[in-house]
């Protein structure tokens, strides 16, 4: 599996979050609370959600206790209209490196890959930005045929 290495601009989202872990995962529970109300979001670019981390330290690889910020979002174009108990977020651009995956998005199987396989024997290094995925019209939650685009943050090596 080849990403495709992808110079990101900036964007816009608007969404909930929540503070967890990878053993205290309440990913579930965020997107519970943000489905209901994401058709008060008026202003978005697409219809395609965000899944966002953001790391307040560079990623431990292997630390299942390493907590973060994850976002359940949509983009949008402007922070006039952010609803009632949503946040907004400026997602700094940058390169990625763009995995196209399909499965269960429950299988860590494919970070198992990105991060111990591919990353170590590419031209790149894990850069301290947020880690996304886009959840398109091809995304069916729970579904084995599902498919979506994971962005990893990277930089060129030296």
């Amino acid at each position: 599996m080849e990403p495709g290495i992808e110079n990101l601009s900036e964007k816009k989202l608007v969404g909930k979050r929540l503070t967890m872990s990878l053993t205290d995962n309440k990913t579930s529970i965020l997107w519970q609370t943000f489905m209901p109300g994401r058709k008060e979001i008026h202003n978005n670019v697409t219809n395609e959600l965000i899944s966002m981390r953001v790391y307040n330290e560079p990623l431990r690889s292997g630390d299942l206790n390493q907590e973060f910020e994850k976002w359940a979002a949509m983009e949008v174009s402007d922070f006039e209209n952010v609803p009632e108990q949503m946040d907004s977020y400026t997602l700094s651009g940058g390169l990625y490196a763009v995995f196209h995956y399909k499965g269960l998005s429950t299988d860590n199987s494919v970070f198992v890959y990105i991060f111990g396989t591919w990353l170590p024997n590419s031209d790149y290094l894990l850069d301290d930005r947020p880690h996304f995925e886009v959840l398109g019209d091809k995304y069916k939650n729970g579904d084995p045929d599902s498919e979506e685009e994971i962005w990893i943050p990277v930089k060129q090596k030296k």
